[in-house]
């Protein structure tokens, strides 16, 4: 998000893309190679010019290493203080160019992680969750600096094994630390949350979250809540798909008014036959 609060964006870097439903399909007949569904999903946010982006490219159009990741032709490089986006992509059903560099710079690197099931399957944790964001794009024209956010996520079986749906917050608080909330509902309808703070130290600390407060559905009909000790405001809707959602929520959390980058997801409508067959048109494969 820029200073401003004008600008924001959205990047995710997938290998064995969760949201594929080319690498879904393909794993029907069996195991399958992750490095084969990759992808680089690049969403922006103003009120002048949104747009979003995400092509998956088979292993021959993509490389991996300890500081380089290729996709197409984009590509990320970390240099040892930051990483540095190199972003040509193009926008599907309607062609929109989304080309130029990001660069994120990490206030405090994080190695933390923890399991988000208690068969320890699927793992999250934030890489940097503060950095520093610089944001040149010639297309769309967009030069800005702001607050960023960075952090990942990995599994060792398909999403829908374990899940039924989320939600997932983060707010950056007075101090400069970040509280992160992960609401997480099972397969079998069991519940867990995390409610973990990531200080300017590098330590990380619990806290107790507050109640859960039900949101109204989206257009799409997607359920949602957050913890809030106080009445949530929607500031502004980002994303609102058939399985998911992003939005920009106003709250109340550890007795500090604060806006939330804030996410919900549906398993069933995800891997649902309908919704898989209508993603190509928006996630596009070159082979």
């Amino acid at each position: 998000m820029s200073d401003d609060g004008q600008f924001g964006l959205s990047l995710i870097a997938f290998v064995g893309s969760v949201f594929s439903p080319y690498y879904a399909w393909a794993r029907r007949s069996g195991k399958t190679d992750p490095d084969n569904f990759c992808a680089l999903n690049v969403a922006l946010y103003s009120r002048n010019n949104k747009r979003w982006c995400m092509t998956e490219r088979s292993r021959k159009h993509c490389s991996r290493s300890a500081s380089r990741f290729v996709i197409g032709p984009s590509d990320m490089y970390w240099d040892g203080t930051s990483l540095t986006i190199r972003v040509d992509e193009t926008g599907s059903p309607i062609p929109h160019k989304i080309t130029g560099t990001i660069r994120i710079e990490p206030r405090q690197l994080f190695g933390f992680s923890t399991a988000l099931d208690a068969q320890k399957k699927h793992r999250w944790g934030p890489i940097a969750p503060s950095a520093k964001i610089e944001v040149n794009l010639s297309k769309p024209f967009q030069k800005w600096q702001g607050n960023a956010y960075l952090d990942s996520n990995e599994g060792d079986e398909p999403i829908e094994n374990g899940f039924h749906e989320w939600d997932w917050s983060r707010s950056l608080m007075r101090n400069g630390s970040t509280a992160v909330l992960y609401d997480m509902k099972y397969k079998d309808q069991s519940q867990s949350i995390l409610a973990l703070r990531f200080d300017c130290q590098g330590q990380v600390s619990t806290f107790d979250p507050p109640g859960r407060k039900v949101l109204p559905p989206t257009a799409w009909r997607v359920s949602r809540g957050v913890r809030s000790s106080a009445p949530v405001e929607i500031s502004e809707q980002l994303e609102d798909t058939p399985f998911y959602q992003r939005s920009l929520l106003k709250s109340e959390l550890l007795g500090e008014k604060v806006v939330s980058f804030h996410e919900s997801l549906s398993i069933p409508r995800l891997v649902s036959p309908v919704v898989r067959a209508m993603l190509p048109w928006r996630m596009p494969r070159r082979f």
